[in-house]
């Protein structure tokens, strides 16, 4: 028999063989099994029973190969279940040559849903295998990936009954895929004032920049991080592929979803682990910046987040990937994501603020805000603070612009980004290396003598000064401009921090 492993992110063909022999009675798995395979014994031997078959009252060995490989999860019930049903001369196999197959068993013999289904079916199709038996409930996940035929099966039973052309089960229909425009659950039009934190948020989802926003509490940090999706643009169909990976893998996938379609919301609490956000464990899995790839990841509180913690953000948030390496092997998982933090400027929360008098310290101020270390800080390209709203605002009646007015624009100039990085493998403005700065963001003498002067009074380091270039070159887009004007790296300009310690 043939199944599928999971290692990292990708299949690995896993094969199944299982031999009887004369002796005492017993079930053996070899091939570096983990707990949940060993326990594969109970499940098969009960649910092979049940189904109403007889179980071989012999010695059993199951071997998985390659035996150099660990084996995780209880995918290999089913097949397991199907190599001593055939070993016992209870069923013929021919019909499962070229097929794949994956399954948890319940102990009546029915399946369960196993994770993963997606890279197994993607690695099926790439070793160009005919067909894929998987649990009914993860068929639809599996039949994303065309040119590989999948069989649904709710009951060991009824793929017995299947093999043998008693009651024949038809194939799951190809789920076409198709990218989705929906947007968030918060709309911008209800956010009361803020326009200049609006216009932030409009130009970090333009170009995918990561964003810092600053204020007392109550002020809208959070509403406005949460609208964010609501102007993100759709994700195109191999987006949504590399994202559905992930969450299967990770198996977050929803039961009702086979394909996420929505950019990704991550909002991870602040007392969250160091491998829960980059990943990690024995068996490393996807941590929260993976799960945020291709989508948005929110810290709130970011001073509450372990220094550690923060600290592990910053080679991804360059490289766009994070590795994870162990003793056995090293795992690489995707982690193109857009940050967007929120802070209270100190403890109090109200440093700063022209109404309520902040009772902090000015050390206990500069020791709060020296938690987020200046390389972080140099990371993020938009800094901007979010002041208290006024009552008057609070209390107008008249509605800001909708989301899908800015979504509108915000795809404009992604579209502008996709065909000026046609030949390139980028998706935005932020994601452009020194060489791209130098080629599409050109400037004139007048934006190079202003951003000179910038450099010098702000004390730009060449980190920020590409990024102010990444920054106007947004700015630009969003006005339908090929060259880089003044007035961009003005803008751009001012999302660089002003205040800290």
């Amino acid at each position: 028999m043939h199944s599928c492993a999971i290692v990292g992110l990708e299949g690995e063909i896993i094969e199944v063989e299982v031999d009887t022999a004369r002796g005492l009675p017993s079930f053996t798995i070899v091939g570096l099994p983990d707990a949940a395979v060993k326990e594969s014994r109970e499940r098969v031997q009960a649910a092979v029973q049940n189904a109403g078959f007889v179980f071989p009252r012999k010695r059993v060995t199951v071997n998985l190969a390659p035996a150099a490989l660990r084996k995780e999860g209880p995918a290999y019930d089913l097949p397991i279940a199907l190599g001593v049903l055939a070993a016992s001369q209870q069923i013929v196999l021919e019909w499962l040559e070229g097929a794949l197959v994956v399954g948890e068993l319940s102990l009546d013999g029915s399946l369960r849903h196993v994770r993963g289904v997606l890279p197994m079916a993607a690695l099926g199709r790439e070793k160009q295998y005919e067909r894929m038996i998987v649990p009914k409930v993860d068929s639809a996940e599996a039949a994303l990936i065309p040119e590989i035929e999948v069989i649904p099966v709710e009951t060991l039973t009824g793929l017995v009954n299947h093999l043998s052309g008693v009651v024949p089960i038809q194939p799951s229909e190809h789920v076409e895929t198709s990218s989705n425009d929906v947007g968030g659950e918060t709309d911008f039009q209800e956010i009361k004032g803020q326009e200049h934190v609006k216009r932030a948020a409009e130009v970090a989802a333009a170009g995918g920049h990561n964003m810092l926003m600053v204020g007392p509490p109550g002020s809208g940090k959070t509403l406005i991080a949460r609208a964010l999706p609501s102007i993100l643009p759709p994700m195109s169909v191999e987006e949504a592929l590399d994202v559905t990976r992930i969450y299967s893998v990770s198996d977050q996938l929803p039961p009702d979803t086979p394909m996420i379609q929505q950019r990704p919301f991550r909002a991870p609490h602040h007392t969250i682990s160091h491998a829960g956000l980059v990943g990690g464990g024995n068996w490393p899995r996807p941590g929260e910046i993976s799960l945020a790839h291709r989508g948005l990841l929110f810290l709130d509180e970011l001073p509450e987040f372990g220094m550690r913690v923060l600290e592990v953000l910053r080679q991804p948030m360059e490289d766009k990937v994070v590795t994870i390496s162990r003793a056995r092997a090293s795992h690489s998982f995707p982690a193109n994501f857009m940050l967007v933090a929120a802070m209270n400027p100190c403890p109090c929360g109200y440093f700063g603020d022209p109404v309520r008098q902040c009772t902090c310290s000015p050390s206990t101020v500069t020791r709060y805000q020296k938690r987020i270390s200046g390389p972080l800080l140099d990371r993020i390209d938009i800094h901007v603070e979010v002041p208290r709203v006024d009552f008057e605002k609070l209390t107008d009646d008249r509605i800001g612009e909708p989301s899908a007015h800015i979504r509108q624009r915000v795809r404009a100039a992604r579209h502008r980004q996709r065909e000026r990085f046609a030949d390139l493998d980028l998706t935005s403005n932020a994601d452009m290396g020194p060489g791209e700065v130098r080629r599409f963001c050109p400037m004139d003498d007048a934006g190079r003598s202003l951003v000179r002067q910038a450099m010098s009074q702000l004390l730009l380091s060449a980190r920020a000064f590409h990024r102010v270039l990444k920054l106007a070159r947004t700015i630009a887009d969003l006005a339908g401009e090929e060259a880089i004007a003044p007035s961009h790296l003005a803008e751009a300009l001012q999302y660089r921090p002003r205040r800290w310690g």
